[in-house]
Formats: C-alpha cells, sequence, structure tokens
C-alpha cells in the first residue's frame, strides 16, 4: 500500500480496492491517555460508518477495525471529487443529492464534522455521491452541532465555488428541508452560528 495522505491525527494509506487509516500516537500525551483517546476515536468513526449505512447514504464499507493499532479499513471509492466537477450546469442535482443525505443523516443525530466538497466522490461504479472521512464525526442531537455542519458546507461552497455557491447551497437546503423533519430548529441556529461568525469578523477588524 501507498500513503496518499499524513494529517495530524492519522495516516492513510490505499491499494487498488482498499483504504487504510491509522491514527498516530501523540508522543506529547501520556501514552494511557493516548491509547485511549486514539481507540475512542477510531470505534466512534467505525461506528459513524455503519450506522450511516443503514440509514441508505453512501459511505465507504468499513472492512475491519484493529483495535490495537487504532486502524480502520474501508472500500475505497473511486471517482470524481464533488470539488472537481461541481459546475453551473449540474449544481442542481448534485447539491439536492447531498442536502438530502445530510438531512438523513442529522435525522438520526449524525454530524459529519468537515462537510467540504473534497470529502464528497462521486462514484464511477455506481453514480452515487459518497461521503467520506469520519475522523470529525460524532453522534449528537443538538441542532447547534447540526447547524456548524451546515455553516461548514456553506463556508466549503464559498471557497472553493463561489461564483455558484449561493445557488448550490439553496438547492442543498430545499432538499435537506424534504429529509430532516427538524429542519426549522437547525436553520434557525444557522442564522445565529452565521450572525455569530459576522460579528466575531467586525471585532477582528477594530481591534
Amino acid at each position: 500500500m501507498k500513503i496518499i495522505s499524513v494529517g495530524a491525527e492519522a495516516v492513510v494509506y490505499a491499494d487498488e480496492r482498499t483504504i487504510v487509516k491509522q491514527r498516530q500516537p501523540k508522543k506529547y500525551r501520556v501514552k494511557e491517555l493516548d491509547d485511549r483517546l486514539r481507540l475512542h476515536r477510531m470505534r466512534r468513526e467505525a461506528k459513524v460508518i455503519e450506522a450511516l449505512r443503514q440509514t441508505g447514504i453512501s459511505v465507504p464499507k468499513l472492512i475491519s477495525a484493529d483495535e490495537k493499532t487504532a486502524t480502520i479499513a474501508m472500500q475505497l471509492v473511486e471517482g470524481e471529487k464533488i470539488r472537481d466537477m461541481l459546475n453551473n450546469s449540474n449544481y442542481q442535482g448534485l447539491c439536492s443529492e447531498i442536502g438530502k443525505s445530510i438531512g438523513t443523516m442529522h435525522s438520526n443525530n449524525i454530524v459529519h464534522g468537515d462537510l467540504t466538497t473534497s470529502n464528497l466522490i462521486r462514484c464511477n461504479r455506481d453514480g452515487k455521491t459518497y461521503f467520506v472521512d469520519f475522523g470529525l464525526s460524532l453522534f449528537s442531537s443538538k441542532d447547534e452541532d447540526k447547524a456548524v455542519d451546515l455553516h461548514l458546507f456553506r463556508q466549503a461552497l464559498s471557497s472553493s465555488h463561489s461564483r455558484i455557491a449561493e445557488k448550490c447551497f439553496a438547492a442543498a437546503i430545499k432538499a435537506y428541508k424534504k429529509s430532516n423533519s427538524c429542519w426549522k430548529e437547525v436553520l434557525k441556529k444557522l442564522e445565529k452560528v452565521e450572525e455569530r461568525g459576522r460579528n466575531k469578523g467586525k471585532s477582528g477588524d477594530h481591534p
């Protein structure tokens, strides 16, 4: 297998069929604490993936979880990142599909934690959009956590697809409302999250 990514928390390896994610020990932490944290986060990531599969959301198939090495192995999803293919002609269908899945995710009290168009892959095999990279995911019933998830997605769209970002987000939210019966509460909280962000930006401009 070859290394395809080295992050703050894990090294990711891949071959033709499999992705392997190994959480790395942190020397600055006490070993016993570090072992517990890595194991906890690895277990949580594996549980999130399995829970999402049960809801019908497209995610990589979990192959194994090794608690001794804090390593999980998953199916490699071959395809193109949404970041590299989203455009003015296909945003409606893609973002509606994504928004519906996010709504289903949130209605099952699962928060992705890193909703960017780089963590969404259009699969060559079945044409579906897969969610990947659940290292920051969590189980949460809090509207605040779900609102932050949507806020991060909106920021990612603005950063990578500025010309069509608002149209993309609107299409996603329209579908989100249909798959999450608690959408009103989440969107109210989203307004507050974004207002805090704007106020923080203003205060930063005037020390």
